[in-house]
This record gives structure tokens, sequence and C-alpha cells, in this order.
């Protein structure tokens, strides 16, 4: 539980050196997920994220395992929490596109390395 707090407060400082308030696009909705796991392997699947007040959100990863997470976006900033089965607390953070998708760089608590990950919305 310790962990997922330093994600989130680690979280929340990110989104806090973002210049502005959140856009008027929304992120709800779902997405192609296309990354890269802490050991370069490629995964893919589904992301839905569902808007639940003007600055939060919940996520939820469908890729060969399911994970959920809270979210967070702060103009072109959107980072997510989220805690595996086994316990580990995983932070991403996102850079928001001008067409709606997410590129993004995802780590594991205690763990080394960075993974990588793009969200583009399913139309």
């Amino acid at each position: 539980m310790h962990a997922l707090i330093a994600v989130i407060t680690t979280a929340a400082a990110l989104l806090a050196l973002a210049p502005s308030a959140a856009r008027a696009q929304s992120v709800g909705g779902t997405y192609e997920v296309r990354g890269t796991n802490l050991d370069g392997s490629a995964y893919k699947g589904t992301a839905t994220i569902e808007v639940t007040s003007k600055t939060t959100c919940r996520i939820r990863w469908e890729t060969g395992s399911t994970s959920n997470g809270i979210c967070m976006r702060n103009d072109n900033a959107f980072s997510a929490a989220y805690v595996f089965g086994s316990g580990a607390a995983g932070l991403v953070v996102y850079e928001m596109k001008p067409d709606g998708t997410l590129d993004g760089l995802w780590t594991i608590a205690d763990t080394d390395g960075v993974g990588t990950e793009t969200l583009t919305p399913i139309r």
C-alpha cells in the first residue's frame, strides 16, 4: 500500500508541473494498446478509460492479463497508477497528442527498467 501511495504522490507531482487546466477534449473511451515490456518484448490489447470527474478517471487494461488503475489528466499530461495481482505498484506517464493518442513510459515500483505504451483511440 505504501508503494501505491508513493506512485500516486509522484504522479500528482508530475501533473502539477504541467502547464494549465485540462483541455476540453475527453479521454474517456476505448483504446488499442501497443507496448513493450521492461525486457523489450511486445504486448498489445485494449484499455478502457472511464472519466469520473473533471480531472480523474479509472483505467482498465486487457493485455493478456487485466490491470485496473486510477488516472488523472492535466493539459497534455496524463498519468495512471495501478497495482498488479502480485501487489506491485506501477506508474505510467503519457503525453496526450492532438489526435487523442497517448504516448507513454511506464515502470513498476522497485524494478529497474522502463516500458513503453501507446494508447490509440478506437473510433
